[in-house]
């Protein structure tokens, strides 16, 4: 086994001696690269924002910003990151740096002011710099330094910049304004900029990890079997694959653990297959990489997408780490459940599928057996025609959700033949509104329907009263949301 090693702005460096519990953010801090800040140890602020070389949709590899205060370091062994301090083009001795284009940008347009929060702004709009697929978009009507605004259907720039690369980047200091402007200046990287010629070239491959320090241990194997074998010996092991969810048990909750298992790079977890009857999707794939690649032809997930957390979450969460945690507040429960998926759970012993209805049994409970993964969710097809997620936060993008609804009906001439719905926030687990489907199946999409369904719908679930909101209020937007659903839809359903 060869020692953990990891690539840092193209230096290769050791992982040793720093334990296996240790965040990227704190391994760079301590070797002086303090660019990279801790704002929120949680994913929230994007202040320790790095980009990190992944297999690419469009071109072998893409840089793609994550939270370096959440992702292990030993989770990157073998491979590549680029911090701020990277960016830069380092000139003769003692002449300074020659910035890059983003950072210029952000220079000139006063895009920086305490500057705390700069280099991970700069690192995700470095991403978003590098996307091969960033083009013009005809529809924008926003123009850099002008009262003008930005197209609020697609929040794209004239130089194709999407503004929600930088959604899990905040700012107190310069009301977004400048950074937006730096954003919808930058122009398209040069034939001679070594991280654009860099996707060229494949990403490194996964390599498999064992790690040991400090009498703990993150090990990573090379292959599912191999993964599921280590599983059985070592049902104690926490299982980790974005880390979005662990990497805040870590800081936050000072936990610790004697044995890390990475499976976020075993290629069983990371197909994405259309089949005849269903879409089978890896359980480590990240949200990103599944929006790509989907591409839109999965609508509710399309909604859902967006909605999930931040760029730099979905850059490195995964369905089955949403699954697994069992959260009854998770954003892809409620629309897996209205599309009727099901999870593959593979153990040593074989693989079985099990109807997502089923899954859940109790708080963060479900069937899943020591020693078992998610190795992929189906979703059957054909899809239904009338889809829609509502999430109900305080903020319009990276929140928790107090109630999340995913509706998935097939309505024919005017009546309801098949009405799929699932709830989030309103029990200790996702659950069907079962009730209200029925009430709604076999009946005209019509007002006094939707009424009575309504009511129904009200009083689906138990919900509870904190610090995001009371009972009554989930309960009364269990109700609005099938009314809304059904004043957005009257028109464009066929009578």
């Amino acid at each position: 086994m060869v020692a953990a090693r990891i690539t840092v702005n193209g230096e290769e460096t050791p992982i040793a001696p720093a334990a296996p519990h240790t965040t990227v953010l704190d391994f760079l801090r301590d070797r002086g690269l303090t660019g990279t800040k801790e704002g929120c140890a949680e994913g929230e602020c994007g202040a320790c924002s790095i980009l990190v070389a992944r297999p690419g949709v469009h071109k072998p590899t893409d840089w793609v910003p994550v939270n370096a205060c959440l992702v292990p370091v030993a989770a990157l062994d073998g491979q590549e990151i680029v911090t701020s301090e990277g960016l830069a083009t380092v000139g003769e001795p003692g002449t300074p740096p020659t910035l890059h284009p983003v950072q210029e940008e952000m220079a000139v347009r006063g895009g920086s002011q305490c500057g705390y929060c700069t280099p991970g702004f700069v690192c995700s709009m470095a991403a978003e710099y590098y996307r091969p697929d960033r083009c013009a978009h005809a529809g924008s009507n926003a123009a850099v330094g002008t009262d003008d605004s930005v197209d609020t259907a697609a929040e794209h720039g004239p130089n194709g910049f999407d503004l929600h690369a930088l959604s899990g980047n905040l700012c107190r200091c310069t009301g977004y304004r400048p950074i937006r402007d730096a954003a919808f200046a930058v122009g398209a990287p040069t034939d001679e900029d070594p991280l654009a010629r860099r996707r060229e070239q494949s990403p490194p491959a996964p390599v498999a990890t064992e790690y040991h320090q400090d009498d703990s241990e993150f090990l990573r194997r090379s292959s599912l079997a191999e993964t599921l074998r280590l599983l059985r010996e070592r049902p104690d092991a926490v299982v980790v694959a974005g880390s979005t969810d662990w990497g805040v048990e870590v800081n936050i909750r000072s936990r610790r653990a004697d044995c890390v298992v990475a499976i976020d790079r075993l290629p069983e977890l990371r197909e994405l297959r259309v089949e005849i009857d269903h879409i089978e999707i890896g359980a480590a794939l990240t949200l990103t990489e599944i929006e790509r690649r989907l591409d839109g032809t999965v609508p509710l997930l399309g909604e859902l997408f967006p909605q999930f957390a931040s760029r730099l979450i979905r850059n490195g969460a995964t369905l089955g780490g949403n699954l697994g945690t069992g959260s009854p507040i998770g954003d892809s429960p409620p629309v897996l459940l209205a599309l009727e998926a099901s999870v593959v759970l593979a153990g040593a012993d074989g693989e079985r599928e099990v109807p997502l209805a089923d899954y859940f049994t109790g708080y963060r409970q479900s069937v899943r057996r020591p020693g078992e993964l998610i190795r992929a969710v189906r979703v059957p097809l054909p899809l239904s025609p009338v889809a829609a997620f509502h999430k109900i936060a305080k903020r319009r993008f990276d929140d928790i959700s107090s109630v999340a609804v995913a509706f998935a009906f097939d309505i024919e001439s005017g009546v309801v033949r098949k009405a799929r719905i699932g709830l989030g926030g309103v029990a200790a687990t996702p659950v069907r509104a079962l009730a209200t489907e029925a009430a709604l199946e076999g009946k005209p999409w019509a007002a006094e329907t939707v009424e009575t369904a309504a009511d129904v719908l009200r009083a689906e679930g138990t919900p509870m009263s904190d610090h995001r909101a009371s009972a009554d209020y989930r309960s009364a937007m269990l109700g609005q949301s099938l009314l809304k659903l059904y004043a957005q839809t009257t028109e464009a359903v066929p009578s």
